[in-house]
């Protein structure tokens, strides 16, 4: 089975839609890493040389191949990310190899047979 791996960086207010959003579409589980910063085409705007924009966090899904593009597609489609400059961004990676996902893999099988039938 082969793996990709999709990574949301998005403002944290939108984490949770991101994430319902992946199960909803065949994501088994995710990592969330909280308070990232980041700087998109236009640098964020500073008070007193505080940074007004809010936190960022970063979503790292762990997804069979042939639901990945779905999945990513989904999210940025909830998120909003093409039509609301700012929002976040999310791409895939290819996973060379992956251990520790033996109960994921039956439940991943399990859904692809279905969409077989």
């Amino acid at each position: 089975m082969k793996f990709k791996l999709i990574f949301v960086m998005t403002e944290d207010e939108l984490t949770d839609k991101a994430i319902e959003t992946a199960r909803n579409h065949g994501a088994t589980g995710c990592t969330v890493i909280t308070s990232a910063r980041g700087e998109g085409l236009k640098p964020a705007q500073t008070f007193l040389g505080l940074t007004v924009a809010g936190q960022r966090d970063i979503v790292l899904f762990l997804v069979e191949e042939h639901q990945s593009r779905d999945i990513l597609e989904a999210i940025a489609t909830a998120c909003e990310f093409d039509s609301r400059p700012g929002t976040g961004v999310a791409f895939q990676i290819d996973i060379e190899d992956a251990i520790g996902l033996h109960g994921q893999i039956a439940t991943i099988q399990q859904e692809i047979s279905e969409e077989d039938l």
